[in-house]
């Protein structure tokens, strides 16, 4: 017989178990559902560009270049097409079939640039007009130009451009930019890092080797302006997503300051946290800032880890063993144009209190040396970009190695 106690607590015991079923919805999609497949991913990009799919031999590693956009990686997958896609996707800007005047921020977790972005060499400000937003343009040539493919297999593809581009001075580059992108073996994948091979992680690499020519008459030199390779990355951010950035520990008056965060105004200390030889940022899409390190301070590894998807995304690139010159990008006239940084991680944010924003998205960025080239003469940049999905016991032991610091340290910097 059922009582009006018995239908009352039954109608807790649903209530409660509803309840508790939605918790679990919500707990699982936090953990899987906000990225999107790699699939999801390329049959939308499919729509507005034509993808060149890379694969390594199990199939399972893959990525998908954009030859419209520069040949940049737009996202990569370490699970086929059924895993997480891990680059960040502007689905917005591509569906509106529309053009922005100052930058398209198509997305993308690994496009080709050029340096320096402002000072009196800058390559986003025209000759005489202010260092200031309404005035910064991304040159068309790296924001809306195809790159030509020269050759694909499945697992590699490459392509070049040639192009003009000035510089604030006025001074003109005439330049031959190649570009080849390459998946990598799994055993590369951990090889390459020194790592041994964990078959309890999920994991995909790519190899991006990027080089520019001087194809004009005169050489390139100090006094009218130099320019670098800029590779970045656009990837998705969390709440729970920090990015790494290992430093070479010193003395301030010998090495320079440990970091720069002056880009676009002092970075929040509760956003920046300088640890022991790493310095943690929060990649979270929520507040605009960005911070590099200088060639004394910088390693050759920059990275992120996102505890709500169990995701640590590795960024290795080329930076010589001598010391070299490296562009400045600040928005102003430099007294030191060649004492710029060699390591970069932008957070996207509203760019005023109440105004809109690109993103929201995180960037890992890394620069070649300044191209002092002659004539004839090429500079090169490679980069390496990586990504591991596992349990929390085997990323904390890859972190470790190749971080220096634990999940647990990471999780408490903020």
């Amino acid at each position: 017989m059922i009582t009006k106690t018995n239908l009352l607590f039954g109608i807790i015991f649903i209530c409660l178990s509803a309840c508790s079923h939605e918790q679990e919805s919500k707990e699982k999609v936090a953990r899987t559902g906000a990225l999107n497949s790699f699939e999801q991913d390329i049959e939308f990009l499919s729509q507005y560009t034509t993808l060149h799919l890379l694969e390594d031999s199990s199939g399972q590693g893959t990525i998908a270049i954009s030859p419209a956009l520069q040949a940049r990686v737009m996202t990569s997958s370490a699970s086929g097409m059924q895993g997480v896609s891990f680059g960040w996707i502007n689905r917005e800007l591509f569906a509106s079939g529309d053009t922005l005047p100052h930058i398209n921020p198509y997305g993308g977790e690994e496009r080709f640039w050029l340096g320096p972005e402002g000072g009196q060499f800058a390559l986003f400000f025209q000759k005489g007009s202010g260092f200031d937003l309404d005035n910064w343009q991304t040159p068309v040539l790296i924001d809306l130009e195809p790159f030509q493919l020269i050759s694909k297999t499945t697992t590699h593809a490459e392509y070049s451009k040639q192009a003009s581009i000035t510089n604030y001075s006025g001074f003109v580059f005439d330049l031959d930019i190649r570009r080849r992108i390459e998946i990598l073996e799994l055993d590369e994948v951990f090889g390459s890092l020194e790592l041994e091979k964990n078959p309890l992680l999920k994991a995909v690499g790519y190899r991006t080797t990027n080089i520019v020519t001087n194809i004009g008459e005169n050489d390139w030199k100090k006094d009218s302006g130099l320019i670098s390779i800029w590779l970045l990355g656009m990837f998705t951010p969390s709440d729970a997503t920090t990015v790494l950035v290992p430093f070479v520990k010193g003395d301030e008056q010998e090495l320079g300051p440990e970091v720069n965060d002056n880009y676009f105004g002092k970075v929040p200390l509760d956003r920046l946290k300088i640890g022991d030889g790493v310095i943690f940022f929060k990649g979270d899409g929520k507040a605009r800032g960005k911070i590099g390190l200088s060639a004394n301070r910088a390693k050759d590894i920059i990275g992120s880890y996102d505890a709500v998807h169990h995701i640590l995304t590795v960024v290795k690139y080329s930076k010589p063993d001598k010391p070299a010159a490296y562009v400045n990008s600040l928005w102003e006239i430099q007294e030191q144009p060649y004492h710029g940084d060699v390591v970069n991680s932008y957070n996207d944010g509203p760019l005023s209190p109440a105004g809109s924003q690109m993103g929201p998205f995180y960037e890992l960025e890394s620069s070649s040396p300044a191209l002092a080239l002659q004539a004839g003469e090429s500079g090169t940049h490679t980069q390496t970009t990586y990504h591991f999905e596992g349990s929390t016991d085997q990323l904390d032991a890859v972190a470790q190695i190749l971080f220096g610091v634990t999940l647990q340290q990471i999780a408490s910097a903020f």
